[in-house]
């Protein structure tokens, strides 16, 4: 009963007793009062009349609040078992799981949501205790700390493995709460979690796909240079060496350029299983990216070991692979550096493996070479010489030479090509085979491109206000700058800022640097002849383009690599490759050009067969305007 009906009920008692007492004292008054009957029952029957309205209207006010009471009262219950009818609705829809124990541990209660990830029924855990559901792997210590927690706070979340009926071991992100009544005692523990183990095997795929290369499924250059750190300790501390090979597939660029990427990427796949059934254990095969792979071997401490592994792994890879009707062949290029003889620290290893590579590609290829301190002392050297190449762009060290272009059969000057040079301030000229790689590298050579091509065109515009006749001036474009979009509004700049008549500049490029994206290269090379300059392809020959590719390139020449004209005419390889290379242009409609003539009777077998244009030592070497002989 409630604190409000008692109350009612105590009234209408109150105003009963109340009632009797008025009754049985004003009877006795009267009679004290009055000595003659008639007198004394008239005003009886006045008092009789009082009381009965006085108590009519006690009764009603008390019976008035008792129903009011009551009509409260109901209408509070009904509210609560609406909140509770809702209550239960929620318990029982919401998605996630929930257990509700007594202050004994003891479950009570548990929504649809629980069944359905713990795959237990309701009947199978009431009266049960959570501990039932423990997956083994957390220790007391956890679940001790889980109470404490709980005790100080009254409530705790967290991440925790349970077992679902099946015997699977899942993760759960739970929240447990402690419930008190209203005088603070401990009543129910309720327990919310959810099923976590999708979110945990997305986590995983997540890092494996940081630290794996997707194509190949090794491991990255992340996870690569972890390995070798942790490598590198291990060795360190058992005193034992190790080795780090960098492998390049040569000439892979080919492949992708005449057969396609996809063939490309089955390639990569094969050398990489192709690998990794070579190499033994204590051994990580990595692709690092591109066609660079890595393998460190743990265990190995001569040179020979090492030399060893890497004449295996070129051997392996002399086997053609076979994919998709496509029989190819590659071959490989290894840097090797070894720990401690070679370096002490996983950057310092790679950074060597790194030299020795370049100086295994400049051997020749297909092959190993070994990191030597030698090395290192170019690699400083490099570094210096980037840093100094960066000044002379600023303290505008570099000079434009010019080397010219003559024409085979009338022996005529015709044209010039541009070629950059650096003087500097304490070792004077320094050649350019020892700062254009290293402008290559950095990327500083799209910048240095760009100037050679505003002074070439700037010292045109003069000789022809001087009345000199040349046709043309022939300048290069590296692959940096090729690759470029805004290459063509660059040029289109420096033409209008210079005022030089498009039709006499040549713009060259390389053709390793058009069968680099050879769609790119084509919309690039489009948009440049709009212009109304003059296209060459430099180096022809040594690129591996198809000619399905190059007759659609709008170009007008074709430079002969100065490597097959060395050999002229004596060479019968040179002969024939130069034979068909002028054929080949003559075929197409453009003008053939050769590089590198060092003698007289080269120039004479290029002009027997028909080249148009030579350039090279014979005729004169590159020097300043100033210097250029007109005669």
């Amino acid at each position: 009963m409630s604190v409000s009906v008692r109350d009612a009920l105590r009234m209408s008692a109150l105003y009963l007793v109340l009632s009797v007492m008025w009754l049985v004292l004003s009877d006795q008054i009267l009679s004290n009062l009055f000595d003659d009957p008639a007198q004394l029952a008239r005003w009886e029957l006045i008092n009789a009349y009082a009381w009965m309205g006085c108590s009519a209207a006690l009764i009603f006010v008390s019976r008035w609040r008792l129903l009011n009471f009551i009509g409260v009262g109901a209408r509070l219950r009904r509210e609560d078992r609406e909140r509770l009818r809702m209550a239960a609705a929620v318990f029982d829809s919401t998605l996630e799981g929930v257990l509700v124990s007594d202050r004994d541990g003891l479950i009570v209660h548990v929504n649809r949501a629980f069944m359905q990830i713990t795959g237990y029924q309701k009947d199978e855990v009431l009266g049960q205790r959570p501990s039932k559901f423990k997956s083994g792997r957390h220790d007391t210590a956890f679940y001790q700390q889980i109470f404490a927690t709980l005790a100080e706070k009254g409530e705790w979340s967290g991440e925790i493995w349970n077992r679902r009926k099946n015997g699977e071991i899942y993760p759960q992100w739970q929240t447990i709460c402690a419930i008190h009544d209203d005088s603070g005692q401990l009543t129910h523990y309720v327990a919310v979690f959810s099923d976590i183990s999708a979110i945990k095997h997305t986590e995983r795929e997540l890092a494996h796909l940081v630290h794996h290369d997707p194509l190949t499924d090794l491991p990255n250059r992340l996870l690569f240079n972890d390995r070798v750190k942790q490598t590198l300790a291990a060795a360190q501390a058992n005193k034992r060496g190790c080795a780090l090979l960098l492998l390049d597939l040569d000439h892979f660029q080919s492949i992708n350029d005449s057969l396609g990427h996809n063939t490309g990427d089955q390639l990569l796949k094969a050398v990489s299983e192709r690998l990794l059934a070579q190499l033994g254990t204590g051994m990580t095969l990595a692709r690092l990216g591109g066609d660079e792979f890595a393998v460190l071997s743990e265990n190995c401490a001569q040179v020979g070991q090492a030399a060893a592994l890497a004449q295996g792994i070129i051997d392996c890879l002399k086997e053609p692979f076979e994919l998709d009707h496509h029989r190819l062949f590659t071959s490989v290029s290894i840097g090797i550096s070894l720990f401690p003889s070679d370096a002490l620290s996983a950057e310092q290893l790679l950074r060597n493996a790194d030299s020795a590579l370049f100086k295994a590609k400049g051997n020749g290829r297909s092959g190993y070479a070994l990191y030597t301190e030698e090395l290192t002392a170019h690699a400083q050297q490099r570094v210096e010489t980037a840093g100094e190449l960066r000044r002379a762009l600023e303290q505008q060290e570099l000079r434009v030479y010019y080397q010219p272009v003559h024409d085979l059969l009338t022996g005529a000057m015709i044209g010039v090509e541009a070629l950059v040079r650096w003087q500097h301030p304490e070792r004077g000229l320094v050649p350019p085979g020892e700062f254009i790689p290293i402008a290559e590298r950095t990327g500083l050579i799209a910048e240095i491109d760009t100037w050679v091509m505003r002074q070439a065109c700037q010292q045109m515009v003069q000789w022809q206000a001087e009345g000199k006749a040349l046709r043309f001036v022939a300048v290069n474009v590296s692959s940096r700058l090729f690759g470029k979009r805004s290459l063509y509004q660059l040029v289109a700049q420096v033409l209008h800022d210079t005022g030089l008549d498009p039709a006499r500049l040549e713009v060259e490029v390389t053709e390793s640097a058009v069968m680099e994206d050879p769609e790119v290269a084509l919309e690039q090379l489009h948009r440049l002849r709009e212009l109304g300059l003059q296209l060459a392809i430099d180096d022809f020959g040594t690129g591996y383009s198809s000619l399905l590719r190059l007759k659609r390139l709008p170009v007008q020449k074709l430079k002969i690599d100065q490597g097959f004209v060395a050999g002229l005419p004596h060479d019968d390889d040179d002969v024939a490759i130069v034979r068909v290379i002028i054929a080949l242009a003559r075929s197409m409609g453009m003008q053939i050009q050769a590089e590198g003539i060092e003698e007289a009777e080269q120039a004479r077998f290029l002009l027997e067969q028909q080249c148009d244009m030579g350039q090279g030592y014979w005729y004169g070497r590159p020097v300043p305007a100033q210097q250029l002989r007109w005669s």
